[in-house]
């Protein structure tokens, strides 16, 4: 999906639900989402497919037909603490608003002044790294997102557990986010791995946007 200024507005659409459904359908394909996002609000967006989930960056693991089952111990006692700088940030930048997850808090500023939403990300990213110095916290901006996070959370990790399950004579990783690199620099050698957007990256190619994966996908799924 492209960007949206309200994340709760990147749930597929008609086009990309075809695409999902047609790869799905294949009894051979195994297709599993690897996001930050939230689980329940992903498990509401792709419960027509048959597909599995990792969410929360590796925190959460959903295999077809079984349980949400947590991936790794992490501690979430932190979030309260954060959680306060944050809404202190909320107050002094209109626009700016709090994505809470079960083990990590975003701070999105999309909807912000464009200088004033500059300037008040390089404070508030300075003032989170100075708080987590020295705790097992991990503080990164996204696209016009500043996300924390258990440092022990990987999306790379949380593949290789499912990728190692089994040989697969095919291997495809794509995504835009700055954990997808996780993701790419554990798949195997022979994966085929795509960078979506002109960041730096460990991916072995790369496409502009997300229109260039859908119509990547349409054509394997033709």
């Amino acid at each position: 999906m492209g960007f949206h200024s309200d994340p709760d507005d990147s749930k597929p659409d008609k086009e990309l639900s075809t695409i999902l459904k047609t790869l799905c359908a294949e009894p051979n394909n195994r297709i599993v989402i690897i996001t930050g996002r939230g689980r329940h609000q992903i498990e509401k967006w792709m419960d027509p497919f048959d597909l599995e989930m990792i969410t929360e960056h590796g925190v959460w693991h959903k295999e077809k037909e079984k349980d949400w089952r947590r991936f790794v111990e992490v501690d979430n006692t932190w979030k309260k603490e954060f959680r306060g700088i944050l809404e202190m940030y909320v107050d002094r930048t209109p626009g700016s608003f709090i994505e809470e997850k079960d083990y990590s808090l975003v701070w999105h500023y999309r909807k912000v002044e464009t200088g004033l939403g500059d300037l008040r990300s390089r404070e508030l990213t300075s003032h989170l790294k100075y708080v987590s110095s020295e705790r097992d916290i991990q503080v990164q901006e996204g696209s016009m997102v500043i996300e924390i996070k258990n440092s022990q959370v990987n999306k790379g990790v949380a593949a290789a557990s499912w990728i190692n399950e089994k040989d697969y004579d095919f291997y495809l990783a794509c995504g835009d986010y700055w954990t997808d690199e996780d993701t790419f620099r554990y798949m195997p050698e022979q994966a085929h791995t795509i960078k979506v957007g002109s960041n730096s990256s460990a991916a072995k190619y790369r496409v502009e946007d997300y229109k260039d994966i859908r119509s990547f996908l349409r054509r394997l799924s033709n």
